[in-house]
């Protein structure tokens, strides 16, 4: 359908959510001098302006990271994320904010590689604008869930995936889950974060029965909702299931998840985490 542009949601609490997850996930892998892939199912632009009428006309990052990135009491689990958003803006406006391939820049040694995958015409321009620079990048406008399969296991044995899709059709949520599990049984050892949007509750639950119908191990699932379940129509809630966290990634979420309810939530929010498969 290719009608969704992440630019109208950048910098919401969402983001807030994945981004913080990705982050801490990347600087883990910085810590071991071995290289490692980086791949990216749905890019997007890359960077995204906080000033123009898509993120104008909604003003979702209002509500998302506008409200932490000033905070004086940010949990030392969440500073990573915090300077490397402030890192893309001067100390008094808050104007872009670094959708996952820039993030993935900001960790991006000269033993990493980033492989990213976007199909929309515009994104995918601006994407490549954004990558024009950096070297060890590999912009390609394809489907990502076939990208991913493609680029496993990576010569190096490390690797982060992230499947991140728009889920403008709801076979998204079937196929994401299956792309996963058809790249471990390439690359068991990788790190894989699956990002979704709560809008109707039978859908994720579908998602964890495929999960456990499976072979993958080592499954962590959170979730941060802002409102209760509705069959109302939006967006409530954001989860992500990663396969193969990093071993302290559990405590962490348990520092940041509270802090993000405080900051961001209202009386019915509400978070869970849970290690939905063990190892």
């Amino acid at each position: 359908m290719l009608s969704y542009r992440h630019a109208f949601h950048a910098g919401n609490f969402a983001d807030v959510l994945k981004h913080s997850v990705l982050t801490l996930v990347l600087e883990y892998m910085t810590r071991k001098e071995k290289g490692f892939y980086y791949i990216d199912s749905h890019s997007g632009a890359g960077m995204y302006s906080l000033a123009d009428e898509y993120a104008q006309k909604t003003g979702e990052y209002k509500n998302g990271i506008a409200k932490l990135i000033n905070q004086s009491d940010v949990p030392e689990v969440l500073s990573d994320y915090i300077n490397m958003i402030k890192s893309f803006n001067t100390e008094t406006e808050l104007d872009y904010y670094p959708g996952s391939p820039a993030i993935a820049k900001y960790f991006d040694r000269r033993q990493d590689s980033a492989h990213l995958f976007e199909l929309h015409p515009t994104d995918i321009q601006l994407l490549s604008e954004f990558c024009q620079r950096w070297h060890k990048s590999h912009v390609n406008q394809s489907d990502g869930y076939q990208g991913v399969l493609g680029l496993l296991p990576p010569p190096s044995r490390r690797g982060v995936v992230l499947i991140d899709p728009p889920y403008e059709l709801k076979e998204d949520y079937v196929k994401a889950v299956k792309t996963i599990i058809n790249a471990y049984k390439k690359f068991a050892t990788g790190t894989y974060i699956l990002w979704y949007p709560v809008v109707k509750r039978e859908l994720i639950v579908k998602m964890q029965k495929q999960f456990h119908q499976s072979t993958v191990k080592n499954v962590l699932q959170v979730e941060y909702c802002q409102y209760k379940d509705t069959d109302e129509y939006g967006m409530t809630g954001t989860g992500l299931f990663i396969v193969n966290p990093p071993w302290q990634l559990n405590n962490q979420l348990a520092e940041i998840l509270p802090f993000i309810q405080e900051k961001l939530g209202n009386t019915e929010s509400h978070f869970e985490l849970e290690q939905l498969i063990e190892e």
